[in-house]
C-alpha cells in the first residue's frame, strides 16, 4: 500500500502489508490481500474506509473471519478488520444495551447475563462479532438476535454513517438487509428483559455443554460452523427442519475432498485437516449440494460467506 496512504490513515490502525487471510479466520484457509488494516475500533474503520474511498481503492471489511471461505489465490480488495477480541464495547443502561459491532458475540452474551439482562443466553458460544451476527441475524434453540435490536449505527461502503431503525433493516432467518447492502454494522441498541442471573447461568452452561457435545471448537478444529443454513418450513414440513438431517441422510458424512471432510457429530460442518485448501472445503460443499439435491430435489443454502474466485 502506499506509504503516503498509509500515514494518512489513524495512529491506532495497525497495517499488515501483503497479509495472509488464512491467519484472519476459523477455517485457517486462505491467500493474501494487498494490506489488511487493522481498525480498534469504529472511528478508525470510518477514517479508514473513507481514505480507501478517496483513493478509489477497493475494500472488504471482516469481523473474526468466523463465516468465510477465502479463495486460494487471495482477494484484491484492502481488508479493515473489524474485531475486539480483548476488549469488549458493551454498556448496560436497565434493559437497554448498546455494544459496538466488533465486539464478539459471546462477550455481549456474557456481559447482559451479568447485569441481569441475560435473554440472550442463546448467543452464548457462538463465534464472529456482534455486526456479523446482526447482519445474519444469527440464532438458536428457535431464537434470533433480530428480535432484540432497537437500532443501528451503520458505515454504508462508501464510508458515509446513519442511524437507522429496526423495522429498516428487513430481519428474515439468517437474514437481513445489511446482508445485500454491503453496510457495516458500527454499533447496535438492543432491548433485552429483565432476569435472573443465576438462573441464566445455568442456561449458559447447558449451552455451552450441548455446544460442546455436537460443534467442534474451530480453535483447535479449523471450521466455519453450519455450511448452510437450515431449510424452511413447506407445505411438506411445517417447522423448520436441519440442513444436516438431510445431509446425513444424503450420504454426506463419508464425503471428503482432499484435506476437507465432514465432522464426525454433525453433516453440516466442515472441517479442514492441515493440509486442506480452501479449493478442498468449496469442492466439498459442491458435492453436499448435488447430493441433497439429488436424493430430496432441492438446493442448500450456503450460511457461509464466499471471498475471493472459486
Amino acid at each position: 500500500m502506499d506509504v503516503s496512504l498509509i500515514n494518512s490513515l489513524p495512529e491506532s490502525v495497525r497495517v499488515v502489508n501483503d497479509a495472509l487471510l488464512s491467519q484472519y479466520t476459523t477455517f485457517g484457509l486462505g491467500g493474501r490481500c494487498p494490506a489488511l488494516l487493522d481498525c480498534p475500533d469504529a472511528e478508525a474503520l470510518c477514517a479508514s474506509a473513507q481514505r480507501l474511498v478517496e483513493a478509489g481503492i477497493d475494500f472488504e471489511v471482516i469481523g473474526q473471519g468466523s463465516n468465510l471461505l477465502v479463495s486460494d489465490v487471495g482477494i484484491e480488495s484492502v481488508v479493515l478488520r473489524y474485531c475486539a477480541e480483548e476488549h469488549p464495547v458493551v454498556s448496560v443502561d436497565g434493559c437497554c444495551v448498546r455494544v459496538s459491532g466488533n465486539t464478539l458475540l459471546n462477550d455481549l452474551a456474557c456481559t447482559a447475563i451479568e447485569h441481569g439482562v441475560g435473554d440472550l443466553s442463546f448467543c452464548c458460544g457462538i463465534p464472529g462479532t456482534v455486526g456479523g451476527a446482526i447482519a445474519g441475524n444469527a440464532g438458536a434453540f428457535g431464537r434470533q438476535i433480530g428480535d432484540v435490536v432497537e437500532s443501528v449505527r451503520l458505515m454504508e461502503k462508501d464510508g458515509t454513517i446513519r442511524e437507522v431503525a429496526r423495522e429498516e433493516l428487513e430481519f428474515a432467518y439468517r437474514s437481513s438487509v445489511l446482508k445485500q447492502s454491503g453496510a457495516v454494522l458500527l454499533e447496535a441498541l438492543l432491548r433485552l428483559e429483565r432476569c435472573n442471573i443465576e438462573a441464566m447461568r445455568s442456561e449458559r452452561d447447558e449451552i455451552m455443554a450441548l455446544r460442546r457435545s455436537k460443534h467442534p471448537d474451530w480453535r483447535k478444529t479449523p471450521c466455519a460452523g453450519s455450511v448452510f443454513r437450515n431449510i424452511e418450513p413447506t407445505s411438506a414440513a411445517g417447522r423448520r427442519q436441519a440442513a444436516g438431517w438431510f445431509l446425513e441422510q444424503a450420504g454426506a458424512k463419508a464425503f471428503r475432498v482432499g484435506g476437507a471432510h465432514l465432522f464426525d457429530k454433525h453433516a453440516n460442518i466442515i472441517v479442514a485437516d492441515p493440509d486442506a485448501t480452501a479449493a478442498d472445503v468449496y469442492r466439498l460443499s459442491e458435492m453436499m449440494i448435488t447430493a441433497v439435491r439429488e436424493k430430496f430435489g432441492f438446493d442448500l443454502t450456503r450460511e457461509i460467506k464466499l471471498l475471493g474466485t472459486f
